[in-house]
């Protein structure tokens, strides 16, 4: 007898295949434009040029109203700097009134006079009429400008260092001093370095 077997097929068994993933175009990432600043360095010495410095244009407001940009000094007369710790301390108070006495020999060097601390503008305003201060003590908020020049605090960083600057009408440092203790040299180190500049000028 014969067996009659049901016919095999072929074919192979269809198998559904998952759709392929799309490959998604590159696109190049955009590039970014460099902003036109002023590199910032470490420490501000003497014979660097202030206006390498991107803080040497920050606006810092006064204790006479009012803001002050250093750059606006350029081209124009000699300025001195001096950052003190704090308003109406001690050794702040003596500092400043130094530089108040000596003012007068500051404006025959043709300078331009400018103490510089954290403190804001209402605690400098109230400091300069305690002490009848001729110039300007200017906010520098959050110690930016301090950072920038790299002024190192003083009692392994207990105090704001006490330093003082000169910077000729070209924007270039003639003197970097920091004394925390000996204050009235600050004084007489700026009137020694706008001699000494006037002449090599």
């Amino acid at each position: 007898m014969q067996t009659l077997r049901a016919p095999t097929s072929s074919a192979r068994p269809s198998v559904a295949r998952a759709p392929a993933a799309r490959v998604q175009p590159r696109v190049a990432a955009p590039r970014m434009q460099r902003a036109a600043t002023v590199v910032v360095k470490a420490e501000l010495k003497v014979g660097d040029k202030l206006d390498n410095y991107s803080d040497y244009f920050r606006v810092l407001k006064s204790s006479q109203g009012g803001t002050v940009t250093l750059s606006g000094f350029k081209g124009k007369q000699p300025v001195v700097l001096f950052f003190y710790p704090k308003a109406a301390t001690p050794g702040c108070t003596k500092e400043a009134c130094r530089f108040r006495d000596e003012f007068s020999r500051f404006t025959a060097a043709g300078a331009a006079v400018f103490g510089i601390s954290s403190d804001s503008p209402e605690e400098n305003a109230a400091f300069a009429k305690a002490n009848n201060l001729q110039f300007p003590l200017l906010t520098d908020q959050n110690a930016l400008l301090r950072k920038a020049f790299g002024i190192k605090g003083d009692l392994m960083g207990l105090l704001p260092g006490r330093q003082t600057y000169v910077i000729d009408a070209n924007a270039r440092c003639v003197l970097s001093f920091n004394d925390q203790f000996n204050v009235e040299a600050h004084v007489d180190e700026a009137l020694k370095a706008l001699a000494s500049s006037k002449i090599a000028a």
